[in-house]
């Protein structure tokens, strides 16, 4: 049976890559076919041209991504009345550009579960998308809930071949003889579970369980806060969310995009994998110091300087800066205009400074009225003058009089000196260089808060500089000569774009395949040779449809004020465990942290909240530890339940003397020679880590956690001994042994983690019971301290 079946499933998933094969040939062909056009000179065609072209290399693009594991599940329907059923509602379902929809195979009865759809020569179904509702009682049908379903298959594979199927049955009863001999259980996600690490996470999109599933689905609007403890799948479950709402709201989210927030560089590195293998190439992906154009700031200020930097009252500071930046002069000043001298009285600027003001236009914006203003009086003024002196002087010579005002040096300074134009990096430079202006501006802080401040103007930016400089971005504004008239035009040619797309399709005979609107998006994006996702990223004023921000207890208030720019429809998926929030600035609960989101808002009415209860990564007795460590340092912790247990217990390395190897091995502790130094139990108990995988044939990750002051050190001890195996923060997770700090571990995991003074841990760095309880938890077996 087991066999027969085996082979039956490899016959049918080997049909699924031929006809996946057949497509990307097909798509190949058309790109060919669309480069190959000779479109001469005219733009219109060229442009038609491209946008087809960057249609088909899209296409490609994602059939070769979702190449691996293409078909993972399949679901029985319970009997003749619910196949039908299902059967019509596929019939009913629209066919995406991808062609991914519909239900069930060649037999009605079964409908087979996979990264995207894929339907036959006769536009048949024979493949589902994993995130079209038909494809829902994959993940969330129970025995107590079949949803119309007798029975559930997972299909595991090793490249194209299934090596392994793994049935559960629903309704028992139904069950054959030879059904009977088929494994049935839970096997798929074990197997999922207990796999080595690689350096690069991994979907989930076939072992997704139905806690997890209902919130992947749930509805766009809204603020979503998903609260977890470690190992539950929350990092997965944002992702999978992100990859669905792109496939259930593509018009929604098409032109505006959506943002993936996360803590660090390697976090982005370590997650980067998964959208493109769920058939999602457009996602941007970005931690907070990448998060304003042209700045990818990576250092971290000094805790006490990020407690200052995010704390929301900074957002006022800069807009008094701002303003400061406009000042009347004192006392008239003698400007020469070409030879001519020319008195400007203060209340000249004092009037233009008020009549911008008026405006309620951002800085830069409004100081273009001011020197309008400005120049307007001072050109009265000249010709007044002039003409006092026996010139002739009429209306039509006031263009040149203004024109030499704007060239003259000195009505430059003037000007300049009232109203300075300002970028926000040269205004966040000033601000922290200059101590008597901050001082001016901040007549109630401490000088000790000031100088917390104090820096260098070639000082690098940090990651907390990045929402001070959106921040000043936002009041400053850009020197912009758009208006409602270049908006009327960009209307405009969109509504050209589509009566082009049109006739294009119609041309190219494609109709039916390629939407109007999709061709007219592409034209956009080839104008501009960028995708969305690459426009996002590179305009500050970018706002997305949906944001989702992973490990969010971290953000401060003034970060979240930045994100909140950057999706005004307060749309947006929270993920995270306050218990892990070891950042000075972070916020203590979910109510604080979402505040600048949706000001005081309960929970069910501005924001909601689902939780993440079982463990899908950390073993029972390194989960326990865990959280029996931050209780009694009173973390608000979730309770979670682990799956499984490891074989491994949690043991500690010791450097120092003060107990025998008795005494140590009755706790469960290696013994060590009384005189080895820190490093030297360091390296032991990473070589140990080492060769516990070679023992099993494994090339498993390994993780040492070690405070930011000893990041070199370490390095250079373990490179000693494994050399060229060793990386330090994002560039070890393409090595054997990652080097890294808590802060840079997070969200990571690893198959054994080396926790190097865990004593120093607590007490060194600010909430460091938070930063031990992200170290502990991050290894999926084997977990090993340092001490002294």
């Amino acid at each position: 049976m087991v066999s027969s079946e085996l082979d039956r499933e490899r016959d049918y998933v080997a049909t699924l890559y031929a006809r996946l094969d057949e497509l990307r040939a097909d798509a190949q062909q058309q790109l060919k076919r669309v480069h190959a056009q000779d479109v001469g000179g005219n733009h219109q065609s060229r442009s038609e041209r491209d946008a087809f072209a960057r249609i088909f290399e899209d296409r490609i693009v994602q059939l070769n991504e979702v190449d691996e594991r293409l078909a993972f599940g399949r679901l029985e329907a319970a009997g003749p009345a619910a196949t039908a059923t299902d059967a019509a509602a596929a019939d009913a379902a629209d066919d995406d550009a991808a062609g991914a929809d519909g239900a069930a195979g060649a037999d009605p009865r079964y409908r087979y579960i996979g990264r995207i759809g894929l339907r036959d020569d006769d536009l048949r179904p024979i493949l589902l998308d994993w995130r079209v509702p038909q494809a829902g009682p994959f993940y969330q049908a129970t025995a107590a809930t079949p949803m119309g379903i007798r029975s559930r298959r997972h299909l595991l594979s090793r490249g194209r071949r299934i090596v392994r199927i793994e049935d559960e049955i629903f309704d028992s009863s139904s069950i054959t003889d030879d059904e009977a001999s088929t494994l049935q259980g839970e096997g798929a996600l074990m197997a999922s579970l207990s796999a080595e690490r690689t350096g690069r996470m991994h979907d989930i999109v076939a072992t997704i369980q139905a806690e997890q599933d209902r919130i992947i689905r749930s509805e766009l609007p809204g603020v979503l806060v998903v609260q977890g403890g470690p190992g539950t799948g929350k990092t997965a479950v944002a992702l999978h969310r992100a990859a669905y709402l792109l496939y259930s709201h593509r018009e929604r989210l098409r032109s505006s995009g959506v943002l993936v927030v996360g803590p660090s560089r390697a976090f982005l590195q370590y997650i980067e994998a998964v959208l493109p293998s769920l058939g999602e190439t457009g996602v941007v992906l970005a931690s907070v110091g990448q998060l304003y154009p042209g700045i990818d700031a990576t250092a971290e200020d000094r805790p006490e300087v990020a407690v200052v930097k995010g704390d929301v009252s900074m957002a006022s500071l800069v807009e008094r800066a701002i303003r400061s930046r406009q000042r009347v002069p004192d006392a008239p000043q003698q400007l020469d205009v070409n030879g001519e001298a020319l008195t400007l009285e203060p209340s000249v600027i004092a009037n233009a400074i008020a009549r911008a003001h008026e405006s309620r236009k951002p800085y830069n914006e409004a100081r273009v009225t001011f020197v309008k203003t400005a120049l307007a009086e001072l050109t009265r003024t000249l010709a007044a003058q002039l003409r006092s002196h026996g010139n002739t002087v009429d209306e039509d010579d006031y263009g040149m009089l203004r024109e030499d005002l704007r060239s003259a040096y000195d009505v430059r300074v003037a000007l300049n000196t009232a109203w300075i134009p300002l970028t926000p990096q040269k205004l966040l430079q000033d601000l922290y260089a200059r101590p008597q202006w901050l001082a001016e501006l901040t007549p109630n802080w401490s000088p000790a808060r000031r100088a917390l401040l104090r820096r260098d103007r070639e000082a690098p930016f940090t990651v907390s500089d990045v929402p001070l400089l959106d921040e000043a971005a936002e009041h400053l504004g850009e020197h912009s000569e758009r208006n409602a008239s270049v908006q009327r035009e960009a209307k405009q040619q969109r509504k050209r774009d589509i009566e082009n797309a049109e006739n294009a399709i119609r041309n190219m005979d494609v109709e039916g395949i390629i939407r109007a609107e999709d061709l007219a998006d592409s034209f956009a994006e080839q104008a501009s040779r960028a995708t969305t996702a690459e426009r996002a990223a590179s305009d500050r004023t970018w706002t997305y449809g949906h944001i989702v921000v992973d490990e969010a207890q971290e953000l401060s208030p003034m970060q979240w004020r930045l994100l909140r720019r950057r999706g005004p429809l307060r749309s947006f998926t929270i993920v995270g465990d306050i218990a892990q929030a070891s950042a000075a600035a972070s916020a203590h609960s979910w109510a604080e942290a979402v505040a600048p989101l949706v000001g005081r808002a309960k929970q069910g009415e501005g924001w909601r909240l689902e939780e993440l209860t079982v463990n899908y990564r950390t073993p029972t007795q390194i989960a326990d530890a865990a959280q029996l460590m931050a209780e009694q340092h009173d973390l608000p912790v979730t309770r979670s339940t682990s799956v499984r247990e490891s074989e491994w217990p949690i043991t500690t390395v010791r450097a120092s003397e003060g107990r025998g190897p008795a005494d140590r091995a009755a706790q469960g502790e290696r013994a060590l020679p009384g005189d080895r130094a820190l490093q030297d139990a360091l390296q032991q108990a990473t070589l140990e880590a080492v060769e516990a995988d070679r023992s099993i044939d494994s090339l498993g990750t390994i993780g040492v956690i070690v405070l930011p002051d000893a990041l070199r050190a370490t390095f250079d001890t373990l490179t000693a001994a494994l050399p060229g195996e060793v990386g330090v923060g994002a560039a070890g997770l393409t090595r054997q042994v990652a080097v890294m700090t808590p802060q840079e571990a997070k969200g990571l995991e690893f198959d054994s983690v080396v926790i190097v003074e865990p004593d120093r841990v607590l007490t060194d760095l600010p909430r460091g019971a938070s930063a031990l309880y992200v170290a502990m938890t991050r290894p999926t077996q084997r977990l090993t301290f340092v001490s002294l």
